[in-house]
């Protein structure tokens, strides 16, 4: 099931805290949300599964409107808020019993798909407690598992590994990558390895706007601006450095400090030193003992785009 998102608003008084956006996600891609606090990431969710009104624009699930068929939409998606609300004084087989009845699941149909749920989710050892028993991460796991009790057609996980442990952040990772292959998966998370190892692609919002859409590498790519290099070069420090200086590609040379021998090269825009660098060497019959090009990390590319 596809979403479309068009031209979403959603005022404060005067505040935007979504302005204006516009993106699509296709049946079955895993899309990662991105963006700092208070960028709008939760208010677009909240819009997308009907729990908020919009002040202006529509989301479309296949045919479906926000404004028209919200009863459609919400037995469409499985949704896990950022607080996960959970009702702790139940046992989490009773709670995903429930679950399952108030999302439409046929009551024949219940025990089979709580059992498959706790396992799913990793939940059998803890099955016969009280949700109030429960670790965070576990009770993480509960609020997957209720987003996920009904098999709906879209998952939207606001910050799904929020207070698991690193073990259990793989499993759920894998979990949601197993899911992509039969659902259309909107990801929140300020994790960005997890993302990048999860999500087919980045959404990142800022200030209520997308301002950048792309696989990792896209984005990544799109913000390389000039090459920096790290080179390792057995020599007299100080003139390699000075002949690297004047090489017509270089814009800068620093040497690294404790580190004799390394230096970091920055090329100058739109050009490689890399070339350059090695036939200097041979020139001077320098030994080149590493030439490492330091790639844009997506960390790199949120901080450039949200600062």
């Amino acid at each position: 099931m596809s979403i479309v998102v068009e031209n979403l608003t959603k005022k404060y008084g005067d505040q935007k805290a979504v302005n204006d956006v516009s993106f699509e996600i296709k049946t079955g891609e895993v899309v990662g949300f991105l963006g700092p606090n208070g960028a709008g990431k939760s208010t677009a969710m909240k819009i997308i599964t009907c729990f908020m009104a919009p002040t202006d624009g529509d989301v479309r699930l296949d045919e479906y409107s926000i404004h028209k068929d919200q009863d459609i939409i919400k037995r469409k998606i499985g949704y896990l808020p950022e607080n996960n609300p959970l009702y702790l004084d139940m046992p989490i087989v009773e709670y995903l019993r429930f679950s399952a009845e108030i999302q439409g699941v046929p009551k024949k149909d219940i025990p089979e798909r709580v059992g498959k749920m706790i396992e799913k989710c990793g939940l059998d050892r803890e099955k016969h407690k009280n949700i109030n028993e429960l670790s965070k991460g576990y009770r993480q796991r509960v609020g997957l598992a209720q987003a996920m009790i009904h098999d709906p057609e879209i998952l939207i996980l606001d910050e799904p590994t929020t207070g698991l442990d690193p073990n259990q952040i793989v499993e759920i990772r894998k979990l949601i990558k197993e899911l992509g292959k039969e659902k259309t998966v909107i990801l929140s998370s300020h994790i960005l390895s997890e993302v990048e190892a999860t999500c087919d692609r980045i959404l990142i919002i800022n200030k209520g706007r997308i301002v950048a859409d792309g696989t990792s590498e896209t984005l990544r790519n799109q913000a390389q601006g000039q090459e920096l290099l790290t080179v390792q070069i057995e020599g007299d420090p100080e003139k390699v450095e000075k002949a690297i200086l004047k090489l017509a590609s270089v814009e800068k040379v620093i040497s690294q400090e404790g580190k004799s021998g390394w230096f970091q090269v920055q090329s100058k825009p739109d050009a490689s030193s890399r070339k350059e660098v090695f036939d200097l060497c041979v020139k001077n019959k320098w030994y080149l003992l590493e030439m490492t090009g330091l790639e844009t990390r997506l960390e790199d590319v949120f901080h450039q785009l949200t600062k």
